[in-house]
């Protein structure tokens, strides 16, 4: 029986054979020719929203310049005919160790979204971390996902109701643990977003879990009911053509039929009510431990940059940490977050699963982040763009480029496995 072609040889071998025909990859490969394929793909606010970073966008830029000053060192003359990318995350084997990040409003790019997302991460696998910002039902992702693994991603806001709904959903959907996020108690300045005047929410983007959501619609059904009692149109503004546009987009994504949504109350008061809701800006550990008790899913806490923080969430029982600084996009001039990783790895126990994302671009990047102490890596960008230029098809090449080249980087760096990276392997700049 012959001996199977590894992922990266095998992933070389297609696409050369395809240039003997004249075909190239429809999605790029090098990572800045996919991200300037991807945009221009989009509308202006979809590449402000996606491209954009807080301020001046010195968090990203230090996120990318943190893994430059780290420089891989091979080692020589070691067999590595045998190689193997498999980790184990809160008792699951999986074939590699990067995960799908979180993205909401995915829609500004493709119409499939979330959908097509999960079908490429049931094909390849690599579990796919659900967003609260979906632009559908968690109950119709999960469907795609087949039994793949995945997690659920909780931005918990202002209505604690709609919070543990949305927990109870994920845990009835079969999610394999749930991540809390932090770091986006309020949304960052973000410029890009602001100079557009645009923000995807407004239009009823990315709430598709709240409009399928039981106790999210008790407060709609609560605002209409107030509204009622209290409409003056002589204080209505003038309709503008802008206006008639984001009412047809949020009607147009609203649960129902367009037209009976056009002259419904309900769209509008559906985007308002989560607008009011979203911003949490008192939640607190003491919240953290309400849902640990609340779950028996595993509970990740992600956005931890700081090592106390990683104390704080490990003492009140988080399962793992998620160091993340939410890919620039939350606080100008913060740290890098592969610097955040090296003092939170060194916090917390050495059992203490740890992930991380914000910069991850290419292999080198997760094998660098690897050797620093982290057990996953979550890609968040790289696919969204993939998702852009070709859909679900988009996403699973991104997904394979990466995993072709984490092979093959591992082969040249003279490892086998992935718990062999540490640190030895890493020369700082």
């Amino acid at each position: 029986m012959p001996a199977q072609v590894p992922p990266g040889r095998r992933m070389q071998n297609l696409i050369y054979r395809a240039g003997l025909y004249g075909r190239r990859p429809k999605v790029p490969v090098n990572s800045e020719k996919l991200h300037n394929a991807a945009v221009n793909t989009m509308s202006r606010q979809a590449r402000g929203y996606i491209d954009g970073s807080a301020g001046t966008e010195s968090t990203n830029d230090n996120n990318r310049r943190a893994f430059n000053q780290w420089h891989l060192v091979p080692r020589m003359a070691s067999p590595v005919s045998a190689r193997s990318l498999q980790i184990q995350l809160l008792g699951l084997d999986l074939p590699t160790p990067y995960l799908l990040a979180p993205i909401g409003v995915a829609e500004m790019v493709h119409p499939q979204a979330d959908v097509a997302t999960a079908k490429a991460a049931r094909r390849t696998t690599i579990p796919m971390t659900v967003s609260t910002q979906a632009s559908v039902p968690v109950e119709e992702i999960a469907a795609q996902l087949d039994g793949s693994p995945w997690f659920y991603q909780l931005y918990w806001g202002t209505s604690d109701a709609v919070a543990f709904s949305m927990v109870r959903r994920a845990e009835a959907a079969g999610a394999s643990a749930i991540v809390v996020t932090l770091d986006t108690l309020m949304l960052g300045w973000r410029t890009r977003d602001l100079d557009n005047g645009f923000l995807p929410f407004a239009h009823g983007m990315g709430v598709g879990q709240y409009t399928s959501d039981p106790e999210f619609a008790k407060l709609v059904e609560a605002r209409v009911h107030a509204d009622r009692q209290q409409t003056n149109t002589a204080d209505s503004p003038k309709p503008t053509p802008a206006a008639v546009r984001a009412l047809i987009g949020m009607s147009r994504r609203y649960p129902g039929r367009l037209l009976q949504n056009l002259r419904s109350p309900y769209p509008r008061a559906a985007v308002e009510t989560f607008l009011e809701i979203f911003s949490r800006i008192d939640l607190a550990w003491t919240d953290i431990a309400r849902l640990r008790e609340a779950t028996d899913l595993p509970v990740i806490v992600k956005g931890i940059q700081h090592p106390d923080d990683a104390r704080r969430a490990q003492q009140l029982g988080a399962d793992a940490l998620w160091v993340s600084n939410h890919g620039g996009r939350q606080l100008d001039g913060a740290t890098a977050s592969l610097d955040s990783l090296v003092q939170v790895r060194q916090a917390v126990d050495a059992q203490l699963p740890i992930i991380f994302d914000s910069g991850i671009r290419t292999a080198a990047d997760a094998i660098k982040a690897l050797a620093l102490g982290a057990d996953a890596v979550g890609v968040g960008r790289p696919y969204l763009y993939g998702l852009a230029i070709d859909g679900s098809s988009g996403v699973q090449s991104v997904l394979d480029y990466l995993i072709a080249e984490l092979d093959i980087s591992l082969g040249l760096m003279g490892v086998t496995s992935l718990d062999q990276l540490h640190s030895d392997l890493l020369h700082r700049a």
